[in-house]
C-alpha cells in the first residue's frame, strides 16, 4: 500500500481533528503530495504542534464555501479526497443544530458536487461517516444493510451525508466510498467532553471522572490508527467494482460499557482509588450502538489490530506529556 499512495494528490478536509491528523501523517510517510484545507488553524491540533502541516499545501477555507473546495480540486488537480470536515460533537450539535447542518449536510455535497464538476481528475472519495447515522435500532449489532434513521441532529447529519454521497455514486457514477466507524480515540483529541480523553484528563489531575449517562451505555471503541488503516485500505480500493458505492461499517466487534471503559482508564494510570461520579444527564443520546465489521473483513481484509488495553496504553503517555508541557 506503501507505494500505491506515493505521489498521489490527495485532498483532506478535517485535517487538523484527531483522525485527520494520524491520516495526515501516515500518508506524508507513504509519499503523497498532500492539501489540507483547513477552516480554523488549532494551536492544539498535533498537525499543527508538530510543524507536519508545513508538509502539505494549505487551503484555507470553509466548506460552506462551495467555490473554495472546487478551487482547492482544480488548482491542486487532485485525485483522491478523504472528506473527515464536520461538526462531530454531539452535545455541540444539539445545542447549535443550524451550523452541525451547514458543515455536515451543505459541506458534504459542495464536496461532491465539485468533485463532479471535475471527474477527469478526481479518481477515489472517502466519506467519513458514522455509526450514529443509523440511529436507534433494536437489532445488534448494525450491518450496512441496515437503514439510516437518525433522530437527532448530529445522527441526521450523518445520515444526510451518507445518502447525498450515494445519491452521487447512483445518479453520476461518482468513485464514492463510505466509512462507518464507531468511536475513534486516541492521543490528540482535546474534546474533553468525551468519554476516554475527558477521564484521562480526570485522572491525571487527581479529579472524579463525570459520567453524562447512567454508566451502561454500550459502545465501540476504535483506536485512531486503526481508523486510518482502515481509511487507506477502502480509499485504494474504491475503484473496485465491488466497493464502490459501498458503505462499510469499521469497528473492534467488541463493545465496552461506559462504565468498563473507565476502569480500563483506571486500572491502566493505576488510578482504581478514585471513584467516579454519575451524572445521569446525558440527553437524546443512543443507548447501546456497536457494528459488526463483516463486511470489511470479508471484502477488504480488514480487522481491527489493537484491543482497547492496547490503544489505552498508546494513548495515556500522550495525555501525560501534554499536561507535563503545560
Amino acid at each position: 500500500m506503501s507505494d500505491f499512495w506515493k505521489g498521489k494528490k490527495v485532498l483532506i478536509t478535517g485535517p487538523t481533528g484527531l483522525v485527520g491528523s494520524f491520516l495526515t501523517s501516515a500518508l506524508l510517510y507513504k509519499g503523497a503530495d498532500i492539501v489540507t484545507f483547513v477552516r480554523d488553524l488549532d494551536p492544539q491540533s498535533e498537525l499543527i504542534k508538530t510543524g507536519l502541516i508545513n508538509e502539505t499545501r494549505v487551503v484555507q477555507g470553509s466548506l460552506e464555501d462551495y467555490f473554495s473546495i472546487e478551487r482547492a480540486i482544480n488548482e491542486y488537480e487532485i485525485d483522491t479526497v478523504f472528506h473527515l470536515g464536520a461538526q462531530t460533537i454531539v452535545d455541540v450539535a444539539l445545542r447549535s443544530p443550524l451550523p452541525t447542518f451547514e458543515s455536515n449536510v451543505r459541506g458534504t455535497y459542495h464536496l461532491l458536487e465539485a468533485c463532479r464538476q471535475h471527474t477527469d481528475l478526481v479518481k477515489r472519495i472517502l466519506i467519513a461517516s458514522s455509526d450514529k447515522a443509523y440511529g436507534t435500532s433494536p437489532l445488534l449489532p448494525y450491518s450496512e444493510e441496515m437503514p439510516l434513521q437518525g433522530k437527532h441532529p448530529y445522527d441526521v447529519s450523518k445520515a444526510c451525508a451518507d445518502l447525498i454521497a450515494h445519491s452521487y455514486f447512483h445518479s453520476y457514477g461518482l468513485p464514492v466510498v463510505i466509512a462507518r466507524c464507531g468511536n475513534i480515540y486516541g492521543g490528540g483529541d482535546l474534546n474533553w467532553s468525551r468519554l476516554i480523553p475527558g477521564t484521562i484528563k480526570s485522572l491525571l489531575e487527581d479529579k472524579t471522572p463525570l459520567i453524562r449517562s447512567d454508566g451502561t451505555f454500550q459502545r465501540d471503541y476504535l483506536f485512531v490508527k486503526d481508523a486510518v488503516d482502515a481509511y487507506l485500505l477502502l480509499g485504494k480500493e474504491a475503484s473496485r467494482e465491488d466497493i464502490s458505492g459501498e458503505a462499510f461499517n469499521f469497528a473492534p466487534n467488541r463493545p465496552y460499557t461506559v462504565l468498563e471503559v473507565i476502569t480500563e482508564i483506571q486500572e491502566v494510570m493505576q488510578k482504581s482509588d478514585l471513584s467516579f461520579q454519575i451524572l445521569n444527564r446525558a440527553q437524546k443520546e443512543i443507548q447501546n450502538q456497536f457494528l459488526s465489521s463483516k463486511k470489511a473483513e470479508r471484502l477488504l481484509g480488514w480487522r481491527a489490530k489493537y484491543s482497547l488495553r492496547e490503544g489505552i496504553l498508546e494513548t495515556i503517555p500522550w495525555y501525560q506529556q501534554h499536561f507535563a508541557n503545560k
